[in-house]
């Protein structure tokens, strides 16, 4: 396709990284580093790109060339269109099959497109996948031309909030704490050659206590009936778990059955933590008939999230078996030039760079899944996560609640589902299915700590039994039920959002069982000019005029309310929030990513304070 048919249209702020999008392979990297094999093929880049009323059932002629992975709304696209309920989003593009893949599966991956997606290969409909945030995967080998160009079609429907299906903070009209909606092809689309039989998925769960890692590893679906498959009593799979500070370096090789879980040692195990974030490397080859067949490196963290007793009596958060306190921003991962997708792998990086430099031990990634690779970052530079599962329910449920909660009403969630815009079981049950999915892909994550199902009551229904099935599908992971407002007292923390700076812990301490957590708090509000996305437009809470008094409201959040509530059991704290959002102006960054509000060197001394009250072991003059 020609390069020269593509060019950006200018966000009203735009990020330097914009400028190094590579329009003929923008996102080059491998998008999976926990599920890593050869051979792969990207297929970001220029595809042809039409939006149609709903009543067009084919791909009408091409508009225009769109970037993938850029989404339709978004400057790096190329185009900075609204799809709106009533369109198609269609895409198309043309690949060929590399000549040693003759012999081989060719499975399509997609990182993530929001919403719908129906999924076409020469001329023939090969899937369809609901949900805005999650993988999946189509098995194309039956559909393909191995020996000339094959065309590539994917159909979108997107009815962003008007459908109550969950999409995060996307409002058709953005206002207040709701931003632009975002349509499409959001992360990388991808090809994999793979064997008959091959390694579909696998868990790893650490113990620390046993000083084990917890293994489990499945075959492809389709392989199960055959004689070559996953069924083959000839068929096992051989472990290889490697140690790089080790002589030897590989430290166990093991052999197991398919779909069988395996406790394999790990001997004084070398813990994760934010200060020194450890991981073991992990290989996984799949063998048939005395034949390997398929190979998949992987990498895992011995370590422990618990919630346990404080001597007063409290239940605090423990990491590795020691209490510690977590303090980390809210991080809602936009961008101005790539609305969702991050213009390139550095950029996704920097905010992370950034929030380790204030010295932040995690981060809570808010009301958004992420790419693969960000979860890889956190892994690698030892920043714990909070986890949210982005909401649904529309618009006007969540000014019901607001509405509610503001006169301190917590209405029942398990029935009257209609008040909170999931009146419809299929509405729940997209709801359902989309949180399993976001839990299936990040289970075997060593930097997330803690699930987040609902926030501020949009879209929250029946908590206490999503509570109890992310117990059970979760992993090893802690759950924050219902992040402000809602409390239903299930899951493991009280979690409390206050933009006031009133926020206290009664003594004596409140709960033996839960632990507490103020989840939402600060939210500083500091518009810099020439650095607005509207400059007639601003929200935020508590606004100043320069960021030395803005610096002096931090020092007293941190010093005079969140410091007196770790003696009292407080386990963590979430400022909101690490970059300015479209016209909400209260991020510790611009929003560009050019103009840091705060000195890193002033939060990080403050936040190594916070936590040597929790953690013996910190330096808080390192």
């Amino acid at each position: 396709m020609d390069s020269q048919e593509w060019k950006v249209i200018p966000a009203p702020l735009m990020t330097k990284w914009a400028d190094e999008v590579d329009s003929e392979t923008p996102l080059p990297e491998y998008p999976r580093p926990q599920m890593v094999r050869d051979p792969w093929l990207n297929l970001n880049g220029l595809w042809e790109y039409a939006v149609s009323s709903k009543k067009i059932t084919s791909m009408p002629t091409p508009q225009g060339k769109i970037l993938v992975p850029f989404p339709l709304e978004s400057a790096l696209s190329g185009v900075s269109r609204q799809l709106y309920p009533k369109e198609f989003l269609w895409y198309r593009r043309s690949f060929q099959i590399p000549k040693d893949w003759k012999k081989k599966r060719i499975i399509l991956h997609f990182g993530a497109v929001d919403w719908e997606a129906t999924v076409f290969v020469n001329g023939k409909e090969v899937g369809m996948h609901r949900g805005g945030y999650t993988p999946f995967s189509l098995d194309i080998s039956s559909f393909v031309d191995y020996d000339s160009p094959n065309v590539l079609q994917v159909k979108v429907y997107d009815p962003s909030e008007k459908g109550r299906q969950p999409t995060g903070k996307q409002w058709l009209k953005p206002a207040l704490v709701f931003y632009t909606t975002i349509s499409g092809i959001w992360q990388t689309v991808w090809l994999e050659a793979v064997s008959d039989t091959y390694i579909h998925h696998f868990h790893m769960t650490p113990q620390i206590d046993t000083e084990q890692v917890l293994v489990k590893v499945w075959a492809n679906p389709e392989s199960k009936g055959s004689e070559m498959g996953a069924n083959n009593p000839k068929s096992h799979v051989k472990i290889t778990i490697s140690d790089k500070n080790q002589v030897s370096n590989i430290i166990s090789t093991v052999e197991t059955q398919l779909e069988t879980e395996i406790l394999i040692d790990i001997p004084s195990p070398h813990l994760w933590s934010p200060e020194d974030p450890y991981l073991y490397d992990i290989s996984f080859a799949l063998i048939v008939d005395n034949k390997v067949v398929d190979n998949v490196d992987s990498y895992f963290a011995m370590r422990k999230f618990s919630l346990e007793p404080d001597s007063k009596g409290q239940a605090r958060f423990h990491l590795n078996g020691s209490p510690f306190f977590m303090i980390g921003p809210l991080d809602q991962g936009y961008w101005p030039d790539g609305l969702y997708t991050a213009p390139t792998d550095k950029a996704l990086r920097y905010d992370l760079e950034i929030t380790k430099k204030c010295g932040y031990n995690m981060v809570r990634k808010h009301i958004k899944v992420e790419p693969a690779r960000w979860y890889h970052h956190c892994d690698t530079m030892g920043l714990i996560v909070w986890q949210d599962m982005p909401n649904g329910g529309g618009k006007s449920f969540f000014l019901h609640n607001a509405i509610l909660n503001a006169l301190h009403f917590n209405p029942p969630d398990d029935r009257r589902y209609w008040f909170t815009g999931l009146g419809k079981q299929s509405i729940r049950d997209i709801f359902r299915q989309e949180l399993a999915e976001m839990i299936d892909m990040l289970y075997n994550v060593p930097s997330i700590a803690i699930w987040v199902p609902f926030n501020e009551a949009w879209g929250q229904f029946d908590t206490v039994s999503i509570t109890e099935w992310i117990k059970s599908r979760g992993g090893s992971r802690l759950i924050d039920s219902a992040s402000g407002w809602y409390d239903k007292k299930c899951g493991n923390f009280r979690s409390i959002h206050d933009y006031m700076d009133k926020f206290t812990i009664k003594v004596p301490p409140t709960s033996t069982s839960r632990g507490i957590v103020l989840s939402e708090c600060g939210g500083y509000t500091y518009p810099v000019e020439h650095h607005r996305w509207d400059p007639k437009k601003k929200f935020g809470y508590k606004k100043f005029k320069s960021e030395k008094d803005m610096a002096d409201a931090y020092t007293n959040l941190m010093e005079q309310i969140v410091a007196p509530a770790i003696s009292q059991g407080l386990s963590g704290v979430v400022y909101t929030q690490i970059t300015d959002v479209e016209i909400e102006y209260n991020g510790i960054m611009t929003y560009d990513r050019k103009i840091l509000k705060f000195k890193p060197e002033f939060l990080a001394k403050m936040h190594r304070k916070l936590i040597s009250q929790v953690d013996p072991h910190h330096n808080p003059t390192k």
